[in-house]
């Protein structure tokens, strides 16, 4: 399954979420950047509010690819134990690392919502939408963040690998993967379109999103 974009991707993720049941008086909330785009579109089909949950990932220190972690809006912290362990990383330097993300993610709700307040999730339905799973540690970080905030928390992704939506199961109460391939290397080579999201079309959509409520 290829995507033009991920204005078609939502469309496509909108339509598969129509029958689910626990929608009324849900919330779509999305990963930002990638994710919001889809979750525009979600939000628009289903006539759902739509909000950003920002969930950061920690890099293992000189390798900042390796996650190592990720840190959710709200603070919550999630940790691969073996990375920490395979890498020796001390306490103090996850702290560091840790403050860090949290004033980003602070910083970036402050400017994706334009001054706008957070909408309530608390004991309502929320649909987290990315535009794909690669490894899936930033959409179980905002899982776990959530779980003790809402009634129902389901995930919603295009695309996604078949290891990660298989172990988003264990987290979320139902995961919608319009396709998990065995074969996976990257999000965008489902995509034709994969341009990077910035800040600026993040924010408009959002606002875009708050007008039509």
């Amino acid at each position: 399954m290829i995507f033009h974009d991920r204005v078609e991707a939502g469309r496509a993720l909108a339509r598969a979420l129509r029958e689910e049941p626990d929608l009324e008086g849900a919330v779509v909330l999305a990963l930002p950047r990638g994710g919001v785009p889809i979750a525009f579109e979600v939000a628009g089909e289903l006539r759902l509010p739509l909000d950003v949950f920002v969930v950061r990932k920690l890099g293992v220190p000189g390798q900042e690819e390796l996650a190592l972690g990720a840190v959710a809006s709200g603070g919550l912290v999630v940790l691969n134990e073996d990375v920490v362990r395979a890498f020796a990383i001390q306490p103090q330097e996850i702290d560091s690392l840790v403050a860090r993300e949290r004033l980003e993610i602070a910083r970036r709700e402050s400017l994706y919502r334009g001054g706008r307040p957070p909408l309530s999730v608390a004991g309502r339905s929320v649909i987290v939408v990315d535009d794909g799973l690669a490894t899936g540690s930033t959409m179980t970080a905002a899982v776990r963040a959530l779980r003790s905030q809402v009634r129902v928390v389901l995930v919603a992704v295009p695309v996604g690998s078949h290891t990660a939506c298989e172990a988003l199961r264990g987290e979320a109460d139902r995961v919608i993967c319009l396709a998990a391939p065995e074969h996976f290397h990257a999000v965008g080579e489902f995509y034709l379109r994969f341009d990077q999201v910035s800040d600026a079309e993040v924010t408009d959509l959002l606002a875009r999103a708050h007008v039509g409520a």
